[in-house]
């Protein structure tokens, strides 16, 4: 529970400072933070799992540090279905159809290409 904990505190902070950036660099009419979180984090857990199945000696305090912890706090698809909300919400239906497609779809080719890298480099 303390791993998962110190995991998830991590990642969360991570996750802010990750908002904070986007929000400086390409300001707020566009949840650009939540969707570079979101395909980030996929990429690093399809790592993260492929490196944990290739080692028959990876321990679960391992696992449950990076893959619950760390990446679970940092990754943020509770906040993403609160923006894809609220871009509905404010009739911006164009933007949020494409956040919505580009966060789902981003995410589950980066956990593949997470997956494909893991295998084929380490």
């Amino acid at each position: 529970m303390l791993l998962v904990c110190l995991g998830g505190g991590i990642g969360a902070g991570l996750r802010h400072l990750t908002n904070l950036a986007a929000a400086r660099l390409f300001g707020l009419a566009f949840p650009w933070g939540t969707l570079s979180v979101n395909i980030v984090g996929s990429l690093a857990m399809g790592l993260v799992a492929g490196w944990l199945a290739g080692r028959t000696g990876a321990s679960q305090d391992l696992r449950l540090f990076l893959a619950t912890g760390l990446l679970g706090g940092f990754t943020t698809f509770s906040a993403f279905s609160l923006d894809a909300a609220l871009l509905w919400q404010r009739g911006d239906v164009g933007p949020a159809s494409i956040y919505v497609i580009g966060s789902v779809a981003g995410a589950i080719l980066s956990l593949f290409a997470g997956l494909w890298l893991a295998r084929t480099l380490l």
